[in-house]
């Protein structure tokens, strides 16, 4: 028993002794430092449109995929009270029509002709007898009573002229605002019949006929058919990376053997709090011939790039800014570029350098 433990622990030194550690050299090469992300595509100016007003939806004008301009009607939604109220403010304009109330304006206009022609036949009276005073016939009371009589016709008649202006200042401020009423009635008519606000396609339609709807409520989505956008979720810790320019590869599990390069256009500023991400949007420098809304996609976006650098595998490297030399000795070592497997390295070793893998 004792000659066979001594030959194992023999035969394990011989083999810990023949074994020899990987090692390699950095060589130079391209290298390409990038942020990951992944993200869904959107039709430009691909938006939700909403209801405004409650009610039942009575009829759908059209349907997915179908193509649309500004001020297409895209359905109709049905409230009875809106429609008792259209139906009487057209019936109080009708009412409040200036020539609906021309017959007013004609009685008024004509007691100011009976109230001018009483004026004008006092005044007559009133000068005759004063003409008979100044020859003494009659009495001075008899002048006094047409006077009166005379101030009393001037004061209708300019009493119906005013009356006359304020009807007429009446009539036209009932009819202006009942005409207005049948406007703002007609304005909110029309937010019962939703209509696009953009050309593009309807991409979904999310109600039907007999359902209710209410204020907020999403009934379509409409966007662009020929230009799309792609929204990346960046994370938190690379999102001071991003700016409008930088290059986007991207690869579409709808087009598996292409990578099509895009251009970061915007960053939002706002995090999400759930995911601990930031929405960036970038838009394809040449997009792939047919893309549609919701598709989702893997990208790349690039930091900085070189076409030659000295390159040492991220493997062979401890907390990825020290080398173990093939001598044993451990050195720090200044880098700059990285991606997933290889790091740039500045100074600290070079291409004669024999680098071992570190110990595990």
């Amino acid at each position: 028993m004792m000659r066979i433990a001594v030959l194992s622990a023999l035969c394990l030194v011989a083999v810990a002794c023949g074994e020899s550690k990987e090692t390699t050299r950095a060589t130079q090469g391209p290298i390409t430092e990038s942020v990951y992300a992944s993200g869904i595509i959107e039709s430009k100016d691909q938006y939700e449109v909403f209801a405004t007003v409650s009610g039942i939806v009575q009829e759908v004008y059209v349907s997915e995929g179908d193509t649309v301009k500004v001020g297409t009607a895209l359905l109709s939604i049905f409230n009875e009270t809106q429609q008792l109220n259209k139906e009487n403010a057209r019936a109080a304009a009708s009412f409040a029509d200036m020539d609906a109330n021309a017959d007013k304006l004609r009685d008024a206009q004509l007691q100011i002709a009976n109230a001018k022609t009483r004026m004008e036949n006092d005044s007559v009276l009133l000068d005759r007898q004063r003409r008979l005073w100044e020859q003494r016939i009659g009495a001075q009371v008899t002048v006094e009573q047409r006077q009166l009589a005379y101030d009393n016709a001037m004061t209708a008649y300019r009493q119906a002229i005013i009356r006359h202006a304020d009807l007429k200042r009446q009539l036209q401020l009932s009819a202006t605002q009942a005409d207005n009423n049948l406007r703002i009635s007609g304005r909110m008519e029309s937010d019962f019949m939703p209509r696009s606000s953009m050309d593009g396609v309807v991409y979904r339609v999310l109600k039907q006929p007999g359902e209710l709807v209410g204020p907020q409520t999403p009934l379509a989505v409409i966007g662009d058919a020929k230009r799309f956008l792609l929204k990346m979720q960046v994370d938190e810790q690379d999102i001071f990376r991003m700016v409008p320019g930088l290059k986007v590869m991207v690869t579409l599990d709808s087009y598996p053997d292409q990578v099509f390069e895009a251009r970061v256009s915007k960053v939002l500023p706002l995090m999400n709090q759930r995911n601990k991400t930031f929405e960036v949007e970038a838009e394809f420098v040449q997009q792939p011939e047919r893309l549609l809304p919701n598709i989702t996609f893997e990208a790349n976006v690039i930091i900085n790039e070189k076409p030659s650098a000295l390159l040492l595998p991220r493997r062979f490297m401890l907390n990825d800014s020290m080398v173990v030399l093939a001598t044993g000795d451990t050195i720090e070592v200044t880098t700059g570029l990285h991606d997933y497997q290889q790091m740039e390295i500045l100074s600290g070793i070079g291409t004669n350098d024999e680098v071992a893998l570190p110990a595990q």
